[in-house]
């Protein structure tokens, strides 16, 4: 993560670490995770707090060692400071540096995604730059001198990773999985040829009612479906950790195996 926090930013995460006694590399890390959704959820995998988890604000907290009720609520505890602290503003990232793109071209925000402002996290990889800013749920992406900016709608973008093949050289994830680019709205820029021949089929063809979903025009109702869908995938992740919190309870009571209630859990978390 190329983000760097301020001096003052820096030093309320180490009260923070030092108030529950963990290390302040573990607290930077949860909060950079939680600076992607401006301080509402996090997904983490940091060995001192038992490996992976997931924190979501006033819902469930998730842990490695799910029996391990201390553990959760440590993360619980820790996540909450820092949410708090991130909303008060007491936790910021510094600007970034000027920078220049591939034609060397310099932009009036100093930056190569132009007067977005500052980006919680940003890299590159094979040749192709990123910027994410969760605050206005845009994604930038420079790829051979052209800057596309994308509405991420709600998604928490919180993993980046190398795709083999494909219209990107790199895949993203949010709470929902793997973000499909070629199905976010574009704000601007040229974007890709496979999203512009969906736009000029929903012109020539409204008789069509999947084509003719304005999902790339920028209104507010191209927002509306992805929402519904938002809605439900939410709901389904909720319902699964209801069931996993309920096979918990009946292998304490001896009801399942301990194999039976591992093959349960991984079943379960398959369809997230």
């Amino acid at each position: 993560m190329n983000a760097i926090f301020t001096d003052a930013s820096f030093q309320n995460m180490v009260n923070v670490a030092n108030r529950y006694g963990i290390s302040s590399n573990a607290v930077t890390d949860l909060t950079h995770a939680l600076m992607l959704s401006n301080g509402t959820m996090a997904q983490f995998n940091i060995p001192e707090l038992g490996g992976g988890g997931q924190w979501m604000q006033g819902g469930m907290t998730m842990v490695g060692d799910m029996f391990n009720n201390n553990l959760k609520a440590l993360v619980d505890g820790i996540c909450m400071d820092l949410s708090n602290l991130i909303n008060q503003g007491a936790i910021q990232y510094k600007p970034l540096p000027k920078m220049q793109n591939q034609n060397g071209f310099q932009s009036n925000s100093g930056n190569w995604w132009g007067d977005l402002g500052s980006p919680n996290s940003t890299g590159s990889q094979n040749g192709m730059s990123y910027a994410i800013f969760s605050n206005i749920h845009r994604l930038a992406i420079q790829q051979n001198g052209t800057v596309t900016v994308f509405d991420t709608l709600d998604h928490n973008i919180g993993g980046v990773g190398q795709q083999q093949g494909g219209n990107y050289s790199v895949t993203f994830t949010s709470q929902y999985g793997t973000v499909n680019l070629d199905s976010l709205p574009i704000v601007s820029g040229n974007g890709h040829a496979q999203n512009k021949p969906q736009e000029v089929n929903n012109n020539n063809n409204n008789n069509n009612p999947i084509q003719s979903q304005p999902q790339f025009v920028q209104e507010p109702m191209a927002v509306e479906p992805s929402q519904e869908v938002t809605n439900t995938q939410q709901g389904l992740e909720e319902d699964i950790f209801g069931k996993i919190e309920k096979l918990a309870g009946l292998k304490s009571k001896g009801i399942l195996t301990e194999n039976e209630f591992e093959a349960k859990k991984a079943e379960l978390l398959s369809r997230l």
